[in-house]
């Protein structure tokens, strides 16, 4: 991705007009800022942009008024009504940035068929809902900011469920919603996650079509069981909304059965990823609103991810591409049955343990290199 300044900024890349006091002035003058935001928000979360661009440039900054003039007497006098001088604006002092560090996002997908919001508040009062993690990906973004790592978990897997003893990690949602999800992961890798973010998955149907559509290449051809037993072909296949959600769903029609499933959310993810930062896109106002208003209303974000922090995060990676995103699943220990008689993915206690020592260490990039990750597994 381009992260050279446009002198003076072309029309489509300003930023949009309204209050951005909060902004550091470093920030205010860049005319790229937007395209990193929007661009490394989706590597984060699909959506997340959603929330930080339904708060960015809400109102508008105060108008001072003429206020009275003391006289040499003490009394007041009406303000002048010439226009006085121009004054020179002073150049702002650029507030220091504390030095970043690595950053843990857990970014969920929802399997709710009805309401998620209402489900999700259930759930995290502590009433089980109807709603699982089917999509549960780790976003591990390190202090560098030069490259973001995406670690699936298979939704099956089984795992101690803080609270609960030992179940399968997707129902950490239904159980306790996303904080329990949080902590259920933490738990596992032994680590801090910093924000988590759910989605929908109604908002990948409408935020593909959105886009026009995405591209995958499709190496395992299959016919989905879901919805509209959509054929998929061996090569390039064209997807729309309705496509794009059997692709990411399907699971019975392999033989691997979840493997094939995370091998297609991630070809998707980065498919999508491409598109949207694909220079008509970004480049596009129009297709940047409108993909940010299809997409909010299914899309949850922790209080944390404030528009700010999304502003910051996005600049700091400016120079991160979708090239630079690294998928992978983290290695299991094979199938069985639990004492209930459920079919569960059992753990591989030495990769989860290597995984937690990379993400602790900061090393995770030479655990993918030495597994042979980089392409995806």
């Amino acid at each position: 991705m381009d992260n050279q300044s446009d002198p003076e900024g072309a029309a489509e890349n300003k930023p949009p007009r309204g209050n951005s006091a909060w902004l550091p002035a470093w920030l205010r003058r860049q005319p790229t800022w937007l395209k990193a935001v929007l661009a490394m928000v989706l590597v984060i979360a699909l959506g997340s942009t959603a929330y930080a661009f339904s708060q960015v440039g809400r109102g508008g900054a105060p108008t001072p008024t003429a206020s009275a003039v003391p006289t040499a007497e003490g009394a007041t006098a009406p303000p002048s009504t010439e226009a006085p001088a121009p004054t020179p604006t002073p150049t702002p002092t650029p507030t220091p940035e504390p030095p970043p560090v690595a950053l843990n996002i857990l970014l969920i997908g929802s399997d709710s068929r009805g309401d998620f919001r209402a489900e999700e508040a259930q759930a995290a009062a502590g009433t089980p809902a109807d709603q699982r993690g089917d999509v549960l990906m780790l976003i591990h973004i390190p202090a560098d900011r030069q490259r973001v790592y995406g670690i699936s978990i298979m939704r099956d897997m089984w795992v101690n469920i803080p609270g609960y003893g030992e179940s399968k990690v997707n129902a950490g949602l239904e159980l306790g919603g996303t904080p329990l999800m949080v902590r259920t992961v933490e738990t596992l890798f032994n680590t801090h996650i910093d924000h988590a973010v759910m989605v929908d998955f109604k908002g990948l149907w409408d935020a593909t079509n959105a886009l026009g559509g995405v591209d995958v290449n499709v190496t395992v051809p299959f016919t989905s069981t879901h919805d509209t037993r959509h054929s998929f072909p061996a090569g390039i296949n064209h997807l729309d909304g309705g496509a794009a959600l059997e692709f990411v769903r399907e699971r019975y029609a392999f033989a691997d059965g979840d493997f094939q499933r995370i091998r297609n959310q991630q070809t998707f993810l980065k498919a999508f990823i491409g598109k949207f930062m694909s220079e008509g896109t970004l480049s596009n106002p129009a297709m940047v609103m409108l993909l940010v208003n299809t997409l909010r209303p299914f899309v949850l974000v922790d209080p944390g991810l404030t528009p700010e922090t999304l502003v910051r995060l996005g600049f700091s990676m400016r120079g991160v591409g979708a090239e630079d995103a690294m998928f992978f699943r983290l290695p299991d220990g094979g199938f069985g049955t639990s004492t209930t008689g459920q079919s569960i993915v059992f753990q591989n206690p030495a990769a989860v343990a290597a995984v937690s020592a990379a993400l602790a260490n900061g090393t995770l990039a030479d655990y993918v290199a030495a597994n042979g990750f980089e392409g995806g597994n």
